[in-house]
């Protein structure tokens, strides 16, 4: 039988390859950054969200509450999945696997880096990763959580083959 952690990376791994583009241009951007901020709206919540496409932003809101910590962890959820493409989450949860950390295996710097869920890479289908989405202001599982429902949705994909259940203990 499966641990939390192999089905969680499991899990994970089938999102990577589910939510891929046929193609991603500023509007996509637009819109989509557009209904993050709705379903972040819709849960009461506060977060800031950035989107980015080969490093040049697209779309960026900080919603009321948000803070300029919340940009700072944007940005290092950021740099993680720019240089894996992979969601920061997935590489939280390798890293925990591995029973390792980014400075160990990668000579990262937390102050740079941060593997906390919420960045999550636009792969192109056929070219691989073009851009990040990334958010933050919910628990960690919550801000992954959130983008995977808004990319399975744009791109009519079943939610439910590929949410992640409750944590369990993930985010320690």
């Amino acid at each position: 039988m499966n641990s939390p952690l192999d089905t969680d990376l499991a899990l994970l791994t089938l999102q990577e390859e589910q939510l891929q583009f046929d193609s991603f241009s500023p509007d996509t951007a637009w819109q989509l950054g557009t209904r993050l901020k709705v379903a972040v709206e819709a849960r009461g919540k506060a977060a800031a969200i950035d989107i980015q496409l080969k490093g040049h932003p697209l779309f960026f809101y900080a919603m009321p509450g948000t803070t300029p910590d919340n940009v700072d962890w944007i940005r290092r959820k950021r740099n993680v999945v720019q240089r894996f493409h992979r969601s920061s989450y997935a590489m939280r949860l390798e890293l925990r696997k591995k029973q390792t950390n980014l400075l160990d295996q990668s000579g990262l710097v937390l102050r740079d880096h941060a593997t906390a869920g919420g960045g999550f890479p636009i792969v192109l289908r056929g070219t691989g990763c073009i851009g990040t989405i990334v958010i933050s202001g919910l628990p960690m599982r919550d801000d992954h959580n959130i983008i995977v429902e808004v990319l399975a949705t744009w791109l009519n994909r079943p939610i439910s083959e590929l949410a992640l259940g409750p944590a369990e203990d993930m985010d320690n």
